[in-house]
């Protein structure tokens, strides 16, 4: 029997009772996508799969999300292969790709080799970032918009020695206006979506009233209240709701850490419009 195992009280659980070597039954997937709804983001321990099994479990819950500058040739399975990540890009709080024009549902992490020390991840619960708002600056917020774009992204990547053709990434990912808050599709709660890698202005503000307001809401999810940290052990597999969290990858190492991840779109009927 598939249980969940909370790791804090707002974010995280641990799941037991699955192999996710074997195909799972109509019922254990709508078990999983229930418990990610709960928890926001999944931990399956000691699950030591191939590429093959973790993309055939990853697609019971959603479509692939393939962004056009991939460098894997293609392949559904992107491989994170660092010993040097400080300044990347995971080591600042995001939700993937809000820059697409549908961001993807979320994304299976899985984790193939460690350091000795460090190289934990950290989710943040963005409904309670959201929702712990003060009554007036959530209705402002709930009015706004804001620009996402990959631009800041792509100078750090490039930076770091990634051959990516800025120009080229610009023109299949221009900028987009979208709301600063979202409603989940799944669940109609609201979170707040605005993170510190995509998001560059709040829309129709001043440049000093983004000044004093987007970092505001930006930071929301530093408070510990709202977020869980994930020590990995080779085969664990974390599977996150990219709709209602941001995580971040902790840069603290200097030895090999390889993971596997596939990230995917939800399926039509689990769309919010964001």
């Amino acid at each position: 029997m598939i249980e969940f195992y909370p790791v804090t009280r707002h974010i995280g659980a641990e799941v037991t009772g699955v192999d996710l070597r074997r195909s799972l039954s109509l019922d254990e997937v709508a078990t999983i996508r229930r418990g990610l709804l709960d928890h926001l983001v999944l931990f399956f321990r000691d699950q030591h799969i191939d590429d093959e099994q973790h993309l055939r479990f990853a697609l019971n819950f959603g479509t692939l999300n393939h962004p056009a500058f991939k460098k894997d040739g293609g392949s559904p399975i992107h491989v994170l292969d660092q010993t040097a990540p400080k300044g990347e890009g995971g080591d600042e709080w995001h939700s993937d790709n809000t820059f697409e024009p549908t961001p993807p549902m979320g994304s299976l992490l899985r984790c193939v080799q460690l350091p000795d020390v460090g190289g934990d991840t950290m989710w943040a619960n963005t409904y309670l970032a959201y929702e712990t708002l003060s009554a007036p600056l959530r209705r402002l917020c709930d009015e706004l918009t804001a620009v996402h774009d990959i631009t800041n992204s792509m100078r750090k990547a490039i930076s770091k020695g990634h051959p990516f053709d800025l120009a080229e990434v610009q023109a299949a990912w221009p900028p987009l206006e979208r709301p600063v808050v979202r409603v989940h599709a799944e669940t109609g709660r609201r979170a707040l979506f605005v993170n510190r890698a995509s998001t560059t202005r709040l829309a129709g503000l001043a440049d000093r009233e983004n000044e004093a307001l987007l970092p505001l809401l930006i930071d929301r999810v530093r408070d510990p209240e709202y977020q869980v940290r994930l020590r990995w052990r080779v085969g664990t597999l974390a599977f996150w709701d990219n709709r209602a969290t941001q995580h971040y990858a902790v840069a603290d190492y200097t030895e090999r850490r390889r993971m596997h991840r596939v990230t995917i779109n939800a399926f039509p009927e689990h769309r919010d419009k964001v």
